[in-house]
């Protein structure tokens, strides 16, 4: 798709004049574009209208996805005799109806935001993950297979492609399916659409973790150190990024003064307090060499809570 820029200009983001309708440079002001047409929602509101009117004049935003851009007139219900004929029927019908297509991914797409809203995931990742959706509905490839599991599917993807990573626990909590039928799900998309899926570590987890157990930044910091250090000393082999995360994090709260217990960690990572324990155990002997040399220890390593 070209992108309209300034040709004085052409990494200046343009401005949008709503008024006028025109894109404006930033840099020298050249009006680049005039006379935009805005697709969004448009309504007018008044202090004597009665609360139960719908302002809207003209429908819903465009949506690139469903057939037609989701531009197709509705013909409401006449509100008096002029709408009706001598038969007594309504005038004016709606000629065509929503494609059972359109009506499926209408439905994935109110599923997906239900969930993004529940993590609180910002609108780019639910753009992202309504394009894999339309994506794999077009392919065919995973019928049978429910479209809540496909959409919380997609949505793990998406999560991973824009670099803030969820858990399948995380995905599973705001869905409707289990954390099983999500994995085959995300196994299938990936063969059938041959999505790039980076891989994931421990630091991926590491900001979020800390801030849901309230740990200062120096913790986060020498936890994110520690658990690096473990992976480049091959200390946790096999282990997941998201155990070896959380036994990074009980490691570092221990040296300090926030403290926290394999319990509270776990519950916010997700992961059991005898997996954390196994990570630890194996991290233990080498804890000397996993924390920063900058790091103000509370609690000697020597001190350390036992495996």
């Amino acid at each position: 798709m070209n992108r309209v820029s300034c040709p004085q200009h052409p990494e200046a983001n343009l401005v949008e004049d709503y008024h006028a309708g025109d894109m404006i440079c930033p840099e020298c002001g050249l009006v680049v574009v005039d006379r935009c047409i805005d697709v969004g929602s448009e309504w007018r509101t008044f202090s004597n209208d009665k609360a139960t009117s719908d302002p809207s004049r003209v429908g819903a935003a465009e949506n690139p996805l469903l057939s037609g851009g989701d531009l197709s007139t509705i013909i409401g219900k006449p509100s008096g005799s002029s709408g009706y004929g001598e038969d007594g029927q309504a005038k004016y019908q709606n000629r065509k109806q929503v494609s059972s297509s359109d009506r499926a991914l209408l439905s994935a797409f109110r599923e997906i935001s239900h969930m993004s809203d529940r993590i609180n995931l910002p609108r780019t990742i639910v753009d992202r993950t309504n394009g894999l959706f339309k994506q794999v509905h077009e392919q065919r490839s995973l019928r049978g297979r429910s479209n809540d599991a496909i959409a919380a599917a997609c949505l793990y993807i998406a999560c991973r492609q824009e670099g803030v990573p969820r858990t399948f626990k995380e995905i599973c909590a705001v869905s409707r399916v289990s954390k099983k039928e999500i994995g085959r799900c995300f196994k299938l998309i990936i063969r059938a659409i041959e999505a790039n899926v980076s891989l994931i570590n421990s630091g991926d987890f590491m900001s979020r973790f800390c801030a849901n157990l309230s740990l200062p930044t120096s913790v986060q910091k020498a936890a994110t150190y520690v658990a690096n250090k473990a992976v480049e000393l091959d200390l946790v082999p096999g282990r997941s990024p998201i155990s070896v995360a959380a036994a990074a994090i009980y490691m570092a709260s221990q040296a300090s003064k926030e403290k926290r217990t394999q319990k509270e960690i776990g519950d916010i990572a997700g992961v059991a307090e005898i997996t954390i324990k196994q990570s630890y155990r194996l991290m233990y002997p080498r804890a000397m060499d996993l924390f920063p040399e900058d790091f103000k220890f509370v609690t000697r390593v020597e001190d350390l809570p036992l495996p």
